[in-house]
């Protein structure tokens, strides 16, 4: 299949809005909406009020800290060449992983400032997390980028570049979007809730372990990740998959103190 998709989903009053953005948009909306309706149903403690007040927090963190970790661990010498285009957020580049951590500081320090329990707070949000995801990577798609390797499979895409390969973006949306989503709400259903840093631990360990699996069909995002997958047998997607995962383990078998 040929893809050669516009980034611009339309035209507002002649300035373009980029699929990427509305992405985004849509995925923070509608976590923010099934987020209150977990927070009600859980008998939670925490508030509407109060996720809407941490909404903004979240967007900064998240664009910050996945553009930052996009600029300096993917590709610096690019940006550090071209300094303005750093603030070009609409044409794609954000690292999830960068995200994940502008996020973490910016709810920390939220629920410092609000007297609210971090693991509670993030266990109703890693919920409604992979939604999002889906989205984003949805988008990747649209944007061509991302790009998986070459394949000869029958649902192989081909990009601009004319050179046939693995839709990876689409891997990541059904396995780190739909089913760790699907997981998620199993979980949920499952009052995990009730154990404190359960629902973020499964969420970290389920990122991870999707997030390993599709960067197989994927080409490393930069010299130094390819050099590491040469040299190692892994990309550098994969050694912070591993982390996230291991992280999300920890946060399983602590919560164990909470039953």
């Amino acid at each position: 299949m040929v893809f050669n998709f516009s980034k611009v989903a339309f035209s507002l009053f002649g300035f373009p809005v980029h699929w990427y953005s509305l992405a985004y948009i849509f995925g923070i909306v509608v976590a923010l909406k099934l987020t209150t309706i977990l927070a009600r149903k859980s008998c939670s403690v925490i508030s509407g009020p109060q996720l809407e007040d941490f909404v903004g927090f979240a967007v900064i963190g998240i664009i910050v800290g996945g553009r930052l970790g996009h600029v300096l661990f993917y590709d610096s010498d690019y940006y550090f060449a071209h300094p303005m285009e750093i603030f070009k957020i609409w044409k794609g580049g954000m690292s999830f992983y960068g995200g994940f951590l502008g996020i973490i500081a910016a709810a920390y320090w939220f629920c410092a400032k609000r007297s609210v329990d971090f693991l509670k707070f993030m266990d109703l949000w890693s919920v409604s997390v992979p939604q999002g995801l889906f989205w984003g990577r949805i988008a990747n798609f649209i944007n061509g980028e991302l790009l998986g390797k070459e394949s000869q499979v029958a649902w192989n895409v081909v990009f601009k570049d004319g050179i046939p390969r693995h839709p990876s973006q689409i891997y990541e949306a059904l396995g780190e979007g739909a089913l760790l989503f699907l997981i998620m709400l199993w979980a949920f259903k499952k009052r995990c809730y009730r154990r404190h840093g359960r629902l973020s631990g499964i969420f970290c360990a389920g990122y991870g372990v999707a997030r390993f699996a599709a960067e197989i069909f994927r080409e490393p995002d930069s010299t130094f990740s390819r050099l590491l997958l040469y040299s190692s047998g892994l990309n550098l997607n994969q050694y912070f998959s591993v982390f996230i995962a291991l992280l999300g383990v920890v946060l399983i078998f602590r919560s164990r103190s909470h039953e």
